[in-house]
């Protein structure tokens, strides 16, 4: 297996011509005593605004703007952190992978939580999105183990396209409601019809996925 320091990071997404100008004009314009620790810091407290956000919808739906503007904090401490220490070059690499990956973890959970506990989406519905994200996760940190690898992005989407994704729901939700319909049994919202093809689509890719590097593996005899 190749050392950690020495992985390829793959981040091929659909905004990153806008996204990687971006961090690298933001990291040339922090100040001095800007670390990339509390930017890591900045992007769990966006999380917990996320949370606040969501749960407090069951009092007024004006507070989906305040989980929205948690996912452009969240965005700026998590995208940036890595671009600073890689622009100021005091790269940690043990360091940085387990703190940057275990915290994202974390608050993957927070946010997920805040939106079963919202009034958009059924808790089970976040809880299954929850399990896809975190089965992902567990693809990723195999493949960097394994090849080399670490890809973020899949079919052009990351963590960035999903933030939009998120800000234009909560947006359409504000303006437009969030109708419901009868599914069986269940009176499922349009969002948690949104939210279960979403957790289908990260369980798919992650078994299609699993069985596609299973197969290379075992035809190169690794």
């Amino acid at each position: 297996m190749r050392k950690l320091k020495s992985h390829d990071r793959i981040n091929d997404i659909l905004l990153g011509p806008l996204e990687r100008p971006a961090l690298q004009w933001l990291a040339a314009h922090m100040p001095p005593w800007m670390t990339p620790d509390i930017l890591t810091v900045i992007g769990t407290f966006g999380a917990v605004v996320i949370f606040s956000g969501y749960v407090l919808t069951h009092s007024h739906k004006g507070f989906l703007w305040l989980a929205s503007f948690g996912f452009l904090i969240n965005w700026f401490g998590d995208s940036l952190d890595g671009t600073l220490a890689r622009y100021r070059k005091i790269e940690r690499p043990k360091y940085g992978y387990f703190v940057d990956h275990t915290v994202d973890s974390f608050n993957e959970m927070i946010i997920l939580l805040g939106l079963g506990l919202s009034l958009y989406m059924r808790f089970e519905i976040a809880a299954m999105i929850l399990i896809g994200y975190l089965l992902m996760s567990i693809l990723v940190f195999i493949r960097t183990s394994v090849t080399g690898e670490f890809r973020i992005s899949y079919g052009k989407l990351g963590p960035t396209e999903v933030r939009v994704i998120a800000v234009a729901l909560n947006t359409l939700i504000f303006f437009f409601g969030n109708p419901t319909v009868l599914v069986g049994q269940l009176n499922l919202s349009v969002v948690d019809i949104a939210g279960g093809v979403v957790a289908l689509v990260l369980i798919g890719i992650y078994v299609f996925s699993s069985w596609k590097e299973a197969a290379r593996l075992h035809r190169l005899g690794g």
